[in-house]
């Protein structure tokens, strides 16, 4: 693939601010999501101004060669979840946050140190394009329930009530169900998909670059007719938008915090966490959270390898994967400190710069620059809050199938003709599309790493025995 702007090519500023608000939106809401579904109180713009940190350390210990953002990691969730068990308090809970990023960190620190003196010769071996390429694709098309679900969900919220079994007892809980028609965001969703896809192929050459900015913003727009036309007729399947996110920003009347605010730091809560900290409760952390480094160490080399083959350099030899694997986890404790979320190499991210064929690593910094400075500023993060699902659905059909598809490409030239490599690519496929996790008592092992290491061990079976037929012949 031809690239528009290679790694160290820069484009002219007023472009580069375009493209990397592009990768923002890109990056933006799963980074954003991670510190709600952990709730108890976690800030999203800190995430996002700890994402920004994170990807600027990235950048730095990769010599400025890997041009990737680092986003709010979703294989930790269930980490970060024990952090706050057994009711310890918000203080102690916070700080099990920037413990626990610190191990998974150091559990990455000492893997490099083992790769800088044994190389990756070994792990080329152990994963081959036969396993990395359907792994590759399974990161893809592991989302794509995700990206369809969204496509069918606006962005207001309406109570339900209802009552589950506690102890024998009925218990009254409440959940919240999207208010707009399917069909209204399928249409909203679909718009977004259709014009990203247009700018994409026949927009000219800016609207090349920017398809995302251009399909959100005409999803959007859609959506916020729907939305006025809801609100005028009080017609509550019409209500795409939720208006409350950008309204709250003056209900208390306009002050500074309507414009600025600062993000409520993790590290600034957990300093009173130190006189509750004991070896228990570190022993807990630990447990939860250096297996899972383990598991996304995993993940670690399929992104890298998947990058490599979209800037057609390979990162893993340069700028080496000890490199790599020190930027992840230092910068994973960087962003932990700041918004209590340990980071990763994010897809969309990697498909942004697959479809707009903009490698530029000056891109991912001022991205970085970026997410630091808007996690500042109210009316931004309140903007991209109030994104409905299906505007996002519609741009990620197009991210995940491209992350997909890379993987894919990593399988061209595998010869499936060959038992050996068709049970390698079958075993990842089912396994990871399926949704195969191993759990552990309180650890669990995704999907994409249970597939992955299914197929490194399936491969290496029928290596093996396809050596043994050699030597007997």
């Amino acid at each position: 693939m031809k690239l528009v702007y290679d790694v160290h090519e820069k484009p002219k500023f007023g472009d580069l601010i375009v493209f990397a608000i592009q990768q923002l939106l890109a990056i933006m809401a799963a980074t954003l999501v991670v510190p709600v579904i952990t709730g108890n109180g976690m800030s999203s713009v800190a995430a996002l101004f700890g994402a920004g940190i994170g990807t600027i350390v990235y950048l730095l210990f990769t010599k400025f060669k890997s041009p990737v953002f680092l986003g709010s990691s979703f294989a930790f969730l269930g980490s970060m979840a024990a952090a706050f068990a057994g009711g310890v308090s918000m203080a102690l809970g916070y700080l099990g946050l920037i413990i626990g990023a610190v191990l998974a960190g150091l559990v990455y620190v000492v893997i490099a140190i083992v790769v800088k003196f044994a190389g990756v010769g070994w792990l080329n071996k152990l994963m081959p394009p036969v396993v990395i390429g359907p792994t590759v694709a399974i990161i893809g098309l592991s989302l794509a329930g995700n990206a369809v679900g969204d496509l069918q969900k606006g962005g207001l919220l309406a109570p339900v009530w209802g009552y589950v079994i506690n102890g024998g007892q009925p218990e009254q809980i409440e959940s919240f169900v999207p208010v707009a028609n399917p069909l209204i965001c399928l249409l909203v969703g679909i718009v977004t998909l259709f014009v990203t896809v247009l700018a994409s192929t026949y927009g000219k050459r800016m609207a090349k670059l920017i398809p995302f900015i251009i399909g959100i913003l005409a999803g959007y727009a859609v959506a916020a007719i729907f939305t006025i036309i809801g609100n005028v007729a009080d017609i509550d399947a019409l209500k795409v938008i939720d208006v409350a996110k950008i309204t709250a920003l003056w209900a208390d009347g306009v002050n500074l915090s309507t414009f600025v605010a600062v993000p409520e730091f993790t590290f600034l809560t957990a300093l009173g966490g130190f006189k509750e900290l004991n070896a228990t409760y570190f022993g807990a952390i630990a447990m939860a959270y250096v297996p899972v480094a383990f598991v996304v160490f995993a993940e670690h080399v399929a992104d890298h390898k998947n990058i490599s083959s979209i800037i057609g350099k390979d990162l893993l030899e340069e700028p080496g994967l000890s490199r790599t694997l020190l930027g992840d986890g230092v910068g994973s404790m960087a962003g932990a400190f700041f918004g209590g979320c340990p980071n990763t190499t994010y897809g969309e991210s990697v498909a942004c710069v697959a479809i707009t064929r903009n490698a530029s690593v000056a891109t991912i910094v001022v991205t970085a620059v970026l997410a630091i400075l808007i996690s500042f500023l109210s009316p931004f993060v309140a903007f991209v809050n109030s994104i409905p699902s299906c505007v996002m659905g519609g741009v990620c059909v197009a991210l995940y199938g491209f992350i997909a598809v890379s993987g894919l490409k990593m399988v061209q030239k595998v010869d499936l003709g060959q038992n050996k490599n068709l049970f390698v690519v079958s075993t990842i496929l089912i396994c990871g599309i399926g949704g195969l996790k191993v759990t552990f008592g309180g650890i669990q092992i995704t999907a994409i790493a249970t597939a992955l290491i299914l197929g490194i061990i399936v491969n290496l079976m029928l290596n093996k025995a396809k050596d043994e037929v050699s030597e007997e012949a």
